[in-house]
């Protein structure tokens, strides 16, 4: 049975991108900033998660792996977007953050090509700063995804985004603040299918619970959540299909720093072979529906998976 340690989480770090950004952990602990970097236990790895829930699991699963084969694992969960946590990895800050293989290559170079899973793997590789790599990419994708009622989608016969030209009423997006500069955001779907947004409602939460709220409310229209959340179903909610990949793939991948060895690497790539899809919704319904911890979650899956 797998126990997790519970290692430090990040209380408050400044990272400039732009402005000051204040990072909000977990619980109490040491700061980004003093509990990585040269003042870190050489034998320590920091391992970093987005803030939202399922991310925050298959970091706890990594956490969890990587402390069963010997190693010192400092948490250093729910962090933010990736403009708050690339400068920490680049900086040597974390070392390990469970990442999304197209929006990453996205975040790094906007006006990537795409293609199929394979090919944006071998982008994402080029795109990478020379500190940092990824390791095996895993079969399990959380897709961004434009998302509908299935109520609003019967209303105006939505299958695909480029429907929404359906949409004859005021389409008021929500999301977090960084979707409305996405490349796949509001101003793509003007510049690639001609639809027009009414606006945009920034909802912080990451696809969550007050993002499904103002969806089914219907508060706004339309939000970007991730294809394996299980409130797609619960909340009959419809996840538009995207013929054209104005979204790519977004297989789940550890993206990590030089002080990575060969045997962390092998624990990590173990975890990214036995990784599914379908394991990424059962997590996340663990999560959202039966309100169990991400500690509690990875055990479980760990030990069934029966990896290490």
């Amino acid at each position: 049975m797998f126990t997790a340690k519970k290692g430090r989480l990040a209380l408050i770090s400044v990272v400039a991108v732009g402005a000051a950004v204040a990072l909000a952990g977990c619980a109490s602990g040491d700061p980004l900033g003093s509990g990585s970097g040269a003042t870190s236990a050489a034998d320590t790895l920091v391992v970093g998660s987005q803030d939202y829930y399922s991310n925050e699991i298959i970091a706890e699963i990594y956490s969890q792996a990587l402390e069963a084969n010997g190693f010192t694992v400092d948490r250093t969960f729910r962090i933010g977007q990736r403009e708050v946590y690339l400068p920490e990895l680049e900086a040597g800050g974390v070392d390990v953050f469970p990442e999304y293989t197209g929006s990453l290559l996205q975040a790094l170079e906007p006006n990537a090509v795409g293609g199929t899973s394979d090919a944006i793997y071998t982008e994402l590789q080029a795109a990478l700063p020379s500190t940092l790599r990824v390791l095996d990419k895993a079969a399990a994708s959380d897709q961004n995804s434009w998302t509908v009622t299935q109520a609003f989608a019967d209303k105006y016969n939505l299958t695909d985004i480029a429907s929404l030209k359906n949409v004859t009423e005021p389409l008021m997006v929500g999301g977090t603040s960084v979707l409305e500069t996405r490349p796949y955001g509001p101003a793509a779907l003007k510049a690639k299918y001609g639809i027009e947004t009414a606006g945009f409602t920034p909802i912080e939460d990451g696809g969550g619970p007050l993002t499904v709220k103002a969806l089914v409310d219907n508060a706004i229209q339309l939000t970007n959540i991730y294809t394996a959340s299980p409130n797609i179903k619960s909340d009959k909610l419809v996840a538009l299909s995207d013929p054209d990949n104005l979204f790519f793939a977004d297989n789940v991948v550890p993206l990590v720093s030089e002080k990575v060895t060969d045997k962390a690497a092998s624990v990590l790539n173990k975890i990214s072979a036995a990784l599914s899809t379908e394991d990424l919704v059962s997590l996340n319904s663990e999560s959202v529906n039966d309100q169990k911890s991400a500690e509690a979650i990875a055990a479980a899956w760990l030990e069934k998976a029966n990896l290490f």
